[in-house]
């Protein structure tokens, strides 16, 4: 244990023993809304289902959404994503009820490497799928044969479950980093 020693006024130091009984209580640091555990990520959670959900729902039912690789791609990544939050969304119902926080270390890194990766995956594919929208619709003028807003609504819906998941992952690489 680090201490300053007096060197002007001769003081006497307070004793030095061991144990983790001098340290006084660890003060922990506040539960911020959008973290697991709290309304508030519970809520988040339930927004990135949802979107997932619905871009997953909208991109299937078209028959033709297999004719591109990035709207495969796209149903892949939404149908991760929304397996991804709906189980998280049970846990953190599940840490609300019974009262548990969820700032266990191996519990945050989970969920912190979880998100990046879902995120990433969700980002990457509405990308694509944009992409191949705005080219059949604009470069191709192919939108009276083809689905075109359903693949809008769908790689709308993606981006924005992906703007629903990056405040979760944030605020679990920020937690995880705090430690």
């Amino acid at each position: 244990m680090n201490m300053s020693r007096p060197t002007v006024h001769p003081v006497e130091p307070p004793p030095l023993t061991e144990g983790a009984a001098n340290h006084g209580p660890r003060v922990r640091m506040k539960e911020i809304q959008g973290m697991p555990g709290t309304p508030g990520g519970l809520g988040l959670r339930l927004c990135q289902f949802i979107f997932a959900v619905i871009s997953l729902s909208v991109m299937a039912t078209t028959n033709d959404f297999a004719s591109a690789t990035a709207f495969t791609y796209l149903v892949a990544a939404v149908g991760l994503q929304s397996l991804w939050s709906l189980s998280l969304a049970l846990v953190d119902v599940y840490a609300l009820l019974v009262r548990r926080s969820l700032r266990n270390s191996r519990v945050v890194s989970l969920f912190t490497i979880g998100d990046g990766i879902t995120s990433t995956l969700t980002f990457a594919s509405a990308c694509a799928s944009s992409g191949i929208t705005v080219l059949i619709a604009n470069d191709l003028n192919k939108c009276a044969i083809n689905h075109c807003t359903r693949f809008e609504t769908a790689t709308a819906m993606a981006f924005m479950s992906w703007f629903a998941v990056s405040p979760s992952f944030l605020m679990n690489f920020w937690a995880l980093a705090s430690r």
